[in-house]
């Protein structure tokens, strides 16, 4: 027990961001957002942790970790393929883990994504509307090569579009590779 006891208080930070994790990925669930009012402090508090624990070099890396983070996803964003919440919550777990362990964050939370989405898929059963959108998705990044146009369509088709929140599979990749890192 004492074992116990001493590892989670070595880890607390991480326990932290997990469950802040965790509210993100509820309420993006329920309404497709993941308020600014969860992201700004989880990013703060992450430059805080890393300076109080690695001083001004702490703060260095865990500023560059957050700007790595925000641009992991920022390009999805700008073409309406992804909330600017979902940018900040990875930016907020970045300015904890630092770098190296944002990127394996970013990919864990990429493989998620595409097994969830794959479920959302085979269960509505509708594999050829979302094959033929994919379709058109990537031809319009190939053929408009315009930010804000792609966006603006995106934003249009919207409607007619299965949504994943995205903060669902960045915390189920976050806490599975806080885990298996042994962070928690």
């Amino acid at each position: 027990m004492e074992n116990i006891i001493a590892h989670l208080a070595e880890n607390w930070a991480m326990w932290a961001v997990s469950v802040t994790l965790v509210v993100a990925a509820v309420i993006d669930g329920m309404y497709l957002k993941v308020p600014n009012k969860i992201t700004y402090p989880l990013i703060v508090a992450g430059w805080i942790y890393s300076t109080a624990v690695g001083g001004w070099a702490g703060l260095g890396w865990s500023l560059a970790a957050t700007f790595f983070g925000l641009a992991l996803l920022f390009g999805l964003h700008l073409i309406g393929g992804m909330g600017a919440g979902d940018v900040k919550l990875l930016a907020g777990i970045a300015a904890f883990v630092h770098i190296e362990h944002t990127w394996y964050i970013f990919v864990a939370t990429t493989i998620v994504g595409a097994v969830m989405a794959t479920c959302q898929i085979a269960l509505s059963g509708q594999w050829t509307k979302h094959w033929l959108q994919a379709q058109a998705i990537l031809q319009e990044i190939v053929t408009v090569r315009n930010a804000d146009k792609l966006y603006e369509i995106s934003q249009e088709r919207k409607p007619r579009m299965t949504l994943l929140p995205y903060g669902i599979p960045m915390t189920v990749a976050a806490i599975g590779y806080f885990a298996f890192a042994g962070l928690l």
